[in-house]
């Protein structure tokens, strides 16, 4: 099975109702590339980042227009070092590839803490497991979706 199918099949059982996106010829590897694809504000983009909290795997979603920040990962996990992965062992922790990590469909499933500034965008636009995929989503459901813990872990890029 693909890695967007993967998706397509987690969003289906969960009933969501919610279509994939595949972009004939359009990157979506960053979250510039998406939001310009999408006609969408920057923030809007979900970034799907995976880190490494005392070497466990942590899924971090954060608006396309922030930065993680390493140092309030690491108070909010209570973790001795969190530093970001690097792609082989993003797909090796998710099965996906760094350009097209979702924020679901992860086996088995990751922690997940959400940057809260999410919530200020009515529809966001996540990752679905390939660079040239994606799917809308509301805020609430992504919460709902993820199980994820919702916090202030970013940064505003510069």
């Amino acid at each position: 099975m693909s890695s967007v199918d993967r998706v397509r099949r987690f969003l289906k059982d969960k009933g969501l109702g919610i279509e994939v996106l595949q972009l004939a010829g359009e990157s979506t590897r960053t979250a510039q590339l998406a939001a310009e694809a999408m006609h969408a504000p920057l923030g809007s983009i979900v970034k799907s980042l995976i880190f490494l909290a005392d070497d466990q795997p942590i899924l971090v979603l954060v608006a396309g227009d922030r930065r993680a920040s390493p140092g309030k990962l690491k108070s909010l996990l209570g973790a001795r070092r969190v530093m970001i992965a690097d792609a082989d062992t993003v797909r090796q922790k998710t099965g996906f590839a760094i350009g097209g990590v979702p924020p679901v469909g992860h086996e088995p499933p990751l922690r997940t803490i959400i940057d809260d500034s999410l919530h200020r965008f009515q529809t966001l636009y996540a990752a679905a497991g390939a660079p040239n995929a994606l799917f809308p989503i509301s805020y609430e459901m992504l919460v709902q979706v993820t199980g994820g813990q919702v916090a202030d872990v970013t940064e505003t890029s510069t």
